[in-house]
C-alpha cells in the first residue's frame, strides 16, 4: 500500500459529485469569452475604433485597476478580452478555490473522509484527487474558452494563450486552497484564507495597473492575476510567462503534500480558538445564530459591492470616451436602456451585478443543507426552534442580505456618479440598482425549493443561475427566440435607467419567489432531517 492509493478512486468518486457543477461553470466561462469575442466584431470593426477605446480606457486608473492594460490597441483580440484578463481569471480562481476545498478540507470536516481513509486508501490520495480534479477543469475550462474565441474568428494562437491563462490562474489558485486546507479545521475558515489570498493578489496588480508609467508597475509581476495579464493574449503572446504560475502551483502543492504529512486527520496546522462554555445572550433565537454563521460573509460581500459600485459609477461618468464608434454606441445602447449611452452602460452593469446577488443568495440559502448535513441542524431542531423558523433565518439572511447588497452598490455608484456629474442622477442609478432585487430573489427562490424537495440536488440553483447567465450572454448575440429568453428571471427587469419604470414583471417575479419559498416549506414538513 502507498500513499497515493486509491486517487483514482476518489478522481471517479468527486467528479461523479461535481457532474452538475463543474459542466456548468465552464460552459459559462466558455459563454462569456465568445460573447465577448463576439459582441466585439461588430463593435469595434475598424482599427480607430479600437485605438480610440484603448486610448481612453488606458488613460483611465478606475479601468485600469478593475481590468488591466490594453497592451495593442490595434487588436480586435486584445480589445474584445480586456475586460477578461483580470476579472475573468478571478472568477475562474473563486472557482477551483470551491472545488478544492470541497473535496479535502470540507470532507475531513463533515466526517467523510475519515470513514474513506479507513478503506484502502492513502494518506495523499483525497489532496492529489482533489487536485487533479481542479487542475482537469481549469485546462478543460481554458480549451473550450479558446475554441469559443477561435468561433468569431479570432487567431488561434491568441485563443490559446487566453486560454491557457485563464487555466493557469486556476491551478495557481487550487493550490493555493490546497495549502488553506491543511491550515485550519474548518471549511469556510479555508475557504477564506484562499479567497483573501485572491484579493490580495488582485489589488496587488490593480496598483500595479493603475500607477501608470511613473509608479509601481512592477508590482502587477508579484501577483499570479499580473502573471495572466503578462501572458499578453493577442498582443504577443509571451507563452514564457506561463512557466511563471506554473512553477508557483508546483511549490504550493508541494507545500501543500508536507503539510498533510504533519497534521492529525480532521485537524488544521493553525490552532482552533476554544469558543465561550455558553452562549451569548444574543444567540437566543434562530435568526441570531443564522446572523452569527454569515455576517462574515455578507460583510466581504458588502466590501466588495461598495468597490464596485464606486468604480462603476466613476467609469459611466466617462463611457462616451470609450466607444467612439457608432457601431459601438449602437451595441452598447442595445444592452440596456433607450436614453443615452450612459444610461445603457449603467443598466448593463446593474445587470451583471444583479446575477452576482443571486450567487450570494443562493449561497446563503443553502447554508441550511451545510448545516444538515453537518448534523448541527439536529441540535437547534431538538429544541423548541420549528422547522419553519430555523429555515426561516438563514432565508431572511439570504433575500435581506441580496437587498442589502444592490442597497450598497446603487448607493456608491449614485454617489460616484452624482459627484462627477450632477447629483440629481443619485436617484436614477440608486433606483435602478433596487430594481434588480426581485430577479436576485428568483435564484434564492429556487435554492430553497430545491432544499426543501430534494435536497440532494440542492446543486440545481447554481445550475438554474448558470442557465440564465448562458441565456443572458449569448441570446442576443446567437438570436435565440424570445421564449427562450423569456425563462430567465433577469430578461424581464427593466433596464434602468433609461426605460420607463413599470412595477408589473417585478411583481410577476416576486410571486415566483413566493411560490419557490412555499415549495421549499412544504418539502421541508414532510421530510427527514439529514
Amino acid at each position: 500500500m502507498t500513499a497515493f492509493i486509491g486517487t483514482w478512486s476518489l478522481v471517479r468518486l468527486a467528479l461523479r459529485r461535481d457532474r452538475i457543477l463543474l459542466p456548468a461553470w465552464i460552459l459559462v466561462f466558455a459563454a462569456f469569452a465568445y460573447s465577448s469575442a463576439a459582441a466585439s466584431v461588430g463593435l469595434y470593426p475598424t482599427v480607430e475604433s479600437r485605438v480610440a477605446l484603448a486610448t481612453g480606457s488606458n488613460a483611465n486608473p478606475s479601468l485600469l485597476a478593475l481590468y488591466g492594460w490594453i497592451f495593442d490597441p490595434t487588436s480586435l483580440g486584445a480589445i474584445s478580452l480586456y475586460k477578461l484578463i483580470a476579472l475573468g481569471a478571478a472568477m475562474v480562481a473563486v472557482l477551483t478555490i470551491i472545488v478544492t476545498v470541497r473535496h479535502t478540507r470540507a470532507e475531513e470536516e463533515t466526517g467523510r473522509l475519515e470513514l474513506i481513509g479507513s478503506t484502502v486508501v492513502g494518506r495523499y490520495a483525497p489532496l492529489t484527487a482533489a487536485l487533479i480534479v481542479s487542475f482537469g477543469a481549469s485546462l478543460v475550462l481554458g480549451v473550450l474558452s479558446a475554441l469559443g474565441l477561435m468561433s468569431p474568428g479570432l487567431p488561434a494562437s491568441g485563443a490559446f494563450a487566453f486560454g491557457l491563462a485563464w487555466a493557469a490562474t486556476g491551478i495557481v489558485f487550487a493550490a493555493v486552497a490546497a495549502v488553506a486546507a491543511q491550515l485550519t479545521s474548518g471549511a469556510r475558515t479555508a475557504t477564506g484564507i484562499a479567497t483573501a489570498v485572491l484579493g490580495a493578489a488582485y489589488l496587488i496588480r490593480a496598483i500595479g495597473d493603475s500607477t501608470g508609467d511613473g509608479g509601481p508597475s512592477w508590482f502587477s509581476w508579484l501577483s499570479p492575476l499580473g502573471w495572466t495579464a503578462q501572458v499578453r493574449p493577442f498582443a504577443g503572446d509571451r507563452w514564457w510567462v506561463l512557466l511563471i504560475p506554473l512553477l508557483f502551483a508546483l511549490a504550493c502543492s508541494a507545500g501543500a503534500f508536507a503539510l498533510v504529512a504533519r497534521r492529525d486527520m480532521g485537524a488544521g496546522l493553525l490552532p482552533d480558538r476554544p469558543g465561550p462554555a455558553r452562549g451569548a445572550a444574543g444567540l437566543a433565537s434562530p435568526l441570531a445564530l443564522a446572523w452569527r454563521l454569515q455576517r462574515g460573509a455578507l460583510l466581504g460581500w458588502t466590501v466588495g459591492f461598495v468597490v464596485a459600485g464606486l468604480v462603476f459609477g466613476g467609469i459611466a461618468a466617462n463611457v462616451g470616451s470609450l466607444a467612439d464608434s457608432e457601431q459601438a454606441r449602437e451595441m452598447i445602447t442595445k444592452l440596456g436602456g433607450q436614453q443615452g449611452l450612459t444610461d445603457a452602460f449603467m443598466a448593463t452593469e446593474m445587470g451583471f451585478l444583479a446575477m452576482i446577488v443571486a450567487a450570494f443568495g443562493i449561497q446563503a440559502a443553502l447554508r441550511l443543507r451545510a448545516e444538515e448535513t453537518a448534523l448541527r441542524a439536529e441540535p437547534v431542531l431538538a429544541t423548541s426552534v420549528s422547522r419553519t423558523r430555523w429555515a426561516l433565518s438563514h432565508l431572511g439572511i439570504a433575500l435581506g442580505g441580496s437587498a442589502a447588497l444592490l442597497l450598497t452598490a446603487g448607493l456608491a455608484a449614485g454617489l460616484s456618479y452624482g459627484a462627477t456629474t450632477d447629483l440629481d442622477q443619485f436617484g436614477r442609478v440608486f433606483g435602478a440598482a433596487l430594481a434588480q432585487l426581485p430577479a436576485a430573489c428568483v435564484l434564492t427562490g429556487i435554492a430553497f425549493a430545491a432544499f426543501g424537495l430534494v435536497p440532494q440536488y440542492s446543486v440545481a440553483g447554481w445550475a438554474a443561475l448558470s442557465a440564465f447567465v448562458l441565456i443572458g450572454l449569448i441570446g442576443p448575440i446567437v438570436g435565440l427566440d424570445q421564449w427562450v429568453m423569456d425563462v430567465s428571471p433577469f430578461t424581464h427587469t427593466p433596464k434602468l435607467p433609461g426605460t420607463e419604470f413599470s412595477a408589473v414583471p417585478l411583481v410577476w417575479l416576486a410571486l415566483v419567489t413566493v411560490a419557490g419559498v412555499a415549495a421549499g416549506f412544504a418539502g421541508l414538513r414532510r421530510r427527514d432531517i439529514g
